[in-house]
């Protein structure tokens, strides 16, 4: 049973930005934060002095790795002028800036500061793939890298058992897929903005013009049986399951809940934080659900005192097309097995009555692992204001989301609940 817990004061949103996700030749880590804190300070519609932040909590995993330097706390508290005030970096790999915003709660909550800036950032693009694979596989258990476990391999493996266990097959992964990638292009700072039939006719045009034969698929689903066009990376896991190496920072401004309005008209308030620790997969006892994952759950649904069917709509760590279904039924969404059947009738469409990954998700929207979860938080603050354009969830009365984030093998796991009031 997991101990019920509360904050000593309420927290609130004020303000957020994120930079375009993608490969940036031209920009740098620097670059990419200064983009989202200029964004975040534009939303603050009373505004705010960078002088009266107390504070920068920062999320990177691996920048040591992938752009050979670290300390990124006061190297961006320099850049966005909050030096010479505290600046923490956090590392818990893909769950990296969640656990950022996590500790900026709890320096707000404590009383200790009123008003903290947590963010995330990552640079993947300036190595090559399999550089990147060696970088992200620092995050497996010591186990699982000695064994060569990189993460299309457990997630294959995860695909394998859940299939097995509940009877879903490589058809209801294209579902996920198919469902992210018509999302994205209604989301201006998604890496990918095209649909699978855009990418279906792109390659057609692409062989006319190269006088090739031309390879006339019948719907999404053909194409993405096709080996040619989505061949195997790590059985079942194809080229369309997984996530892109990306770059991208995010960040938000928290603000003590009796301060919120001196910012904002429409502050957005934390509803209920949890966060839990995962065995690696050779000391786990079934692969189709994240221990973890159901411990945060657990957390945050006891301090919020809502249940999962009170969440209107959530961003879930889809860093590939199996974990989206298994994150959804560890929620509480829908039971164990009923995932995938719950994503083919439609439900987790944007129409849907539980919307999932609106933002198209890690799969398309892209997954600069240091900067992920406060992306996630992003979108699940921008839809409760009613800003998502496009992408917007179609409820009339929108009033809480969530955002789960997984670290490594699901190591680390958090979820958070959000709300308008």
């Amino acid at each position: 049973m997991v101990k019920k817990r509360k904050l000593g004061r309420g927290v609130a949103i004020v303000g957020a930005g994120m930079s375009k996700f993608g490969m940036f030749k031209d920009k740098d880590s620097k670059d990419l934060f200064t983009e989202a804190f200029n964004e975040m300070t534009a939303s603050v519609n009373k505004g705010i002095d960078p002088n009266d932040i107390d504070a920068l909590y920062l999320g990177n995993f691996s920048n040591d790795f992938f752009m050979h330097q670290s300390h990124w706390g006061p190297i961006i508290a320099d850049i966005i002028g909050t030096v010479p005030k505290p600046a923490t970096r956090t590392e818990g790999a893909c769950a990296s800036s969640a656990l950022a915003f996590r500790e900026g709660i709890f320096a707000i909550a404590s009383g200790f500061y009123d008003i903290v800036l947590v963010g995330g950032l990552e640079e993947m693009s300036k190595r090559t793939t399999e550089e990147v694979a060696e970088g992200l596989a620092l995050a497996t258990v010591p186990y699982e890298g000695r064994a060569g476990f990189t993460f299309p391999g457990v997630f294959g493996a995860i695909a394998t058992a859940y299939f097995e266990k509940y009877g879903a097959n490589r058809e209801h992964l294209m579902n996920v897929t198919i469902k992210s990638h018509n999302n994205a292009p209604l989301n201006p700072k998604a890496q990918f903005k095209l649909t699978i039939r855009d990418m279906m006719n792109v390659k057609v045009e692409s062989a006319k013009k190269k006088g090739l034969p031309v390879t006339e698929w019948i719907d999404e689903k053909d194409f993405l049986r096709d080996p040619r066009a989505n061949p195997v990376v790590a059985w079942p896991m194809h080229l369309y399951d997984c996530c892109p190496i990306s770059d991208g920072a995010s960040c938000m401004l928290l603000v003590a809940e009796e301060i919120a309005k001196n910012f904002t008209d429409a502050p957005i308030y934390v509803a209920g934080i949890g966060q839990g620790s995962g065995r690696g997969l050779h000391a786990c006892k079934d692969f189709t659900y994240f221990e973890a994952t159901r411990y945060a759950a657990q957390e945050a649904y006891g301090m919020s005192n809502l249940k999962p069917e009170d969440i209107q709509f959530a961003e879930v760590h889809d860093c590939f097309s199996i974990a989206e279904l298994l994150h959804i039924e560890d929620l509480g969404f829908f039971e164990p097995g009923e995932g995938y059947k719950a994503v083919a009738d439609g439900l987790t469409r944007l129409n849907g009555t539980k919307p999932i990954n609106t933002s198209g998700g890690l799969k398309c929207k892209g997954h600069p692992v240091g900067a992920t979860g406060i992306s996630q938080l992003y979108e699940v603050w921008t839809q409760l204001r009613g800003k998502a354009g496009k992408r917007q969830v179609p409820i009339d009365d929108l009033r809480v989301g969530g955002a789960h984030n997984l670290g490594g093998t699901g190591g680390t796991c958090t979820f958070t609940i959000l709300e308008r009031r």
